[in-house]
């Protein structure tokens, strides 16, 4: 009891002295010294007076949604002796792979640069600072030459590195349940098994309908929807974060997505916010950085290339050059087992009072980056609030995905959970794309890295990142279930090769059950992809796969 006590009273110092530096503690304390010039604010009971004022006035709701944002984000608590290196990853061997997988991608920054003869920084002349002023809502127009630019690192290098992880003081002797798992990620993490699933997204249940899926329900769809719209619409009139969270997990209606993403992320677009941005868009426009130049290419490479985000081209490029310069960024690798990258000044290599991170923003971007930002252009149209939304999104749950740490939403963790799933509820299927050399992995892990982006539709895509805003958490996007029908009867596509009378999954192993059948006449991991049963996921209505596999499209877990 008194280690939860210090637990607790080192969270709420913490906390608080994080929002001492806000925006919101100087807005509360100018209303609290306005406050006093009201005639009920007495002297006598100066405290309670003011504590009731700013509940009347919505202030407190608004620190109310400032605290619980932070406890969004908050480190799990640990032993107050440990080390800062140990709040990060606590598992050395982890922080290890990490800090080795760094060097790889400075290593080839910096061959880019010694090869192209191009610094990492430069000031821009003022005649390049007014062109791209003049063009800075017209930068998908210009066609500049990348040809001999590449991106520093794709998923696929990033596998590799994650198939390769070890636990050196672990044996595969020791533990019979892990040596029969056959996946490619070989490292004894926990992950949830189906009774914690089951607890963890309960509000997936069958008998709860889901917002856009055709779910089996007593209540008719269209009912369920105008009563899911009004109490949407009342959920925002109150404001409240941690209510708007609870209610996103059943999914959002259209028109108010945008208010309640914004309302659960906390983000408000205030006069100050608007003016950061301005700095950013400063910053970019006087400074050109080697980084620019691959946000440039990977824009072309995936979101100009895609027919859903090709006309957000100028949004893509806004956002992720001033996302580039945002040293604000920098405070989330506090809670990310990864550490931003330094650069030194010619000559002084080695010496800390010499050394920046760059880029200043401490994220490297790699291919696919951009597929972040994209889906987000469809919900908000003002690029200062579009950033906003992009960042805090990113420092909660992106960064995850290509880090390496052994954190339950981490990539490693993913990756394991979906490997688990498809072994222990297909295993027949798994088997088969084992040996012929198509493990399941090797295919679902560029969804997974980039969240789904760009391989689903963006109805759908969004549909899917409501649950992992009203979640908490992207251990939706792992993996699967028996099916039944709105009335009750079971639907096949064709008889199924295995027993799937109680099949638990998750997103990515939904795909690979929608396509069992024709997985198992395949005869090679190109063949897989050739014969577009996995490739083209778009194409797919994940209305589709709950119809044929009584699969809620996340995470449908049942008895």
């Amino acid at each position: 009891m008194l280690q939860e006590e210090s637990d607790l009273s080192l969270i709420i110092a913490q906390i608080v002295q994080k929002l001492k530096g806000s925006n919101l503690y100087s807005q509360l304390e100018r209303q609290a010294w306005a406050s006093l010039q009201r005639p009920e604010i007495k002297l006598e009971s100066l405290k309670e007076d003011i504590k009731e004022f700013f509940k009347i006035s919505g202030w407190e709701k608004k620190l109310q949604n400032a605290v619980y944002s932070e406890l969004s984000v908050f480190p799990l608590p640990s032993h107050p002796a440990a080390p800062p290196e140990h709040l990060k990853e606590p598992l050395v061997y982890m922080r290890k792979a990490q800090g080795s997988w760094e060097k790889r991608i400075l290593k080839s920054l910096n061959s880019m640069c010694t090869e192209l003869s191009i610094p990492l920084a430069r000031k821009r002349p003022v005649g390049e600072q007014k062109e791209l002023l003049n063009k800075w809502n017209e930068m998908g127009t210009d066609e500049p030459d990348l040809s001999l630019f590449r991106p520093v690192y794709a998923p696929k290098d990033f596998l590799e590195v994650l198939i390769n992880l070890r636990n050196p003081n672990y044996e595969n002797g020791d533990s019979l349940s892990f040596r029969t798992h056959l996946g490619l990620i070989q490292v004894p993490l926990k992950v949830k098994d189906i009774p914690e699933l089951k607890e963890c997204f309960v509000e997936l249940g069958l008998n709860i309908g889901q917002l856009g899926i055709d779910d089996s329900t007593q209540v008719p769809p269209e009912l369920f929807e105008n009563e899911h719209v009004r109490i949407g619409q009342k959920v925002l009139a109150e404001q409240d974060s941690a209510a708007a969270q609870q209610y996103i997990r059943q999914g959002s209606p259209t028109a108010l997505r945008a208010e309640l993403w914004a309302l659960i992320l906390n983000i408000s677009s205030q006069p100050e916010d608007v003016l950061y941005y301005e700095q950013l868009k400063t910053n970019v426009i006087q400074h050109d950085l080697l980084v620019d130049s691959l946000i440039y290419k990977d824009v072309k490479l995936t979101a100009s290339n895609d027919d859903y985000y090709f006309v957000f081209e100028d949004y893509l490029y806004q956002v992720l050059l001033c996302f580039s310069r945002d040293t604000s960024v920098l405070s989330h690798f506090a809670y990310n087992s990864a550490s931003p990258p330094k650069s030194y000044i010619r000559g002084k290599l080695g010496l800390e009072e010499y050394a920046v991170f760059y880029p200043p923003n401490g994220v490297i971007p790699f291919h696919g980056f951009s597929m972040y930002v994209a889906p987000l252009c469809f919900l908000y149209h003002e690029p200062s609030k579009l950033y906003q939304i992009f960042r805090e999104m990113y420092v909660r749950f992106f960064f995850r995905l290509h880090s390496i740490s052994s954190h339950p939403s981490g990539i490693v963790s993913l990756c394991l959970l979906f490997e688990t799933l498809l072994q222990t509820y297909l295993p027949q299927l798994f088997y088969h794309l084992r040996e012929i050399g198509a493990q399941p992995l090797r295919i679902s892990f560029k969804w997974m890295v980039r969240a789904f982006s760009g391989y689903l539709a963006t109805d759908q895509l969004l549909l899917l990142w409501d649950r992992i805003l009203g979640y908490n958490s992207l251990e939706i996007l792992a993996g699967k279930n028996s099916g039944t029908s709105r009335n009750g009867t079971r639907l096949k596509e064709a008889p199924l090769p295995w027993n799937s009378d109680k099949e638990p999954q998750v997103l990515a192993a939904a795909v690979f059950a929608f396509r069992a059948v024709n997985l198992m006449e395949v005869t090679s991991l190109a063949a897989a992809e050739k014969e577009n049963y996995l490739r083209e996921l778009k194409s797919m209505y994940l209305g589709d796969i709950v119809k044929i596999h009584g699969l809620f499209w996340l995470f449908k877990i049942v008895s």
